[in-house]
């Protein structure tokens, strides 16, 4: 039986240029296939590139394009993959500062906490609403979400480029 495929989209916000062949070179090793990526400036941070690419591949593949970018170190991405057939959807952030975040993610791609992460939040918090916010404000990535905000907005319009047959 033949894995179910998904779709997904990787967004490099930030790159220093010198590290481009090199991510580049990572996601060919993943895919087994040539990619050209269009790269432009990131406005956000004067010197760094950005890049996107819409892929398809197996379920799983998302895992292994933010594996393999995240040991660049000083490079800012996400990672999405699309929920398929077996499969719940993800999203993986990373920043050279916070390190990488993963998240399961419902058909809309909203972050999905579950049951045992929530029961965690009240039991560390041990009554105290402000632990409490701060144990779920980890779960939903917000600290991700806020260092890679102005990245986002900054690629407002960026062209993306297609991976095709990742297996």
């Amino acid at each position: 039986m033949s894995s179910p495929t998904t779709r997904g989209v990787l967004y490099v916000h930030s790159a220093p240029q010198a590290l481009c062949p090199h991510i580049q070179w990572a996601l060919e090793s993943v895919s087994r296939h040539r990619t050209d990526l269009e790269w432009t400036p990131q406005n956000a941070e004067p010197g760094a590139m950005r890049t996107e690419l819409e892929w398809s591949g197996v379920a799983g593949t998302g895992a292994l394009l933010a594996s393999a970018l995240r040991t660049l170190g000083r490079v800012r991405f996400e990672v999405t993959e699309n929920p398929s057939r077996g499969n719940d959807g993800s999203r993986w952030s990373f920043t050279p500062d916070l390190g990488i975040f993963h998240a399961t993610t419902d058909v809309a791609g909203n972050i999905v906490v579950c049951e045992d992460r929530i029961r965690y939040a009240y039991e560390a918090a041990a009554g105290d609403p402000t632990l409490l916010l701060t144990e779920l404000s980890v779960a939903l990535g917000e600290a991700w979400d806020e260092e890679l905000e102005p990245f986002r907005h900054a690629a407002e319009g960026a062209p993306v480029r297609w991976l095709h047959r990742v297996s």
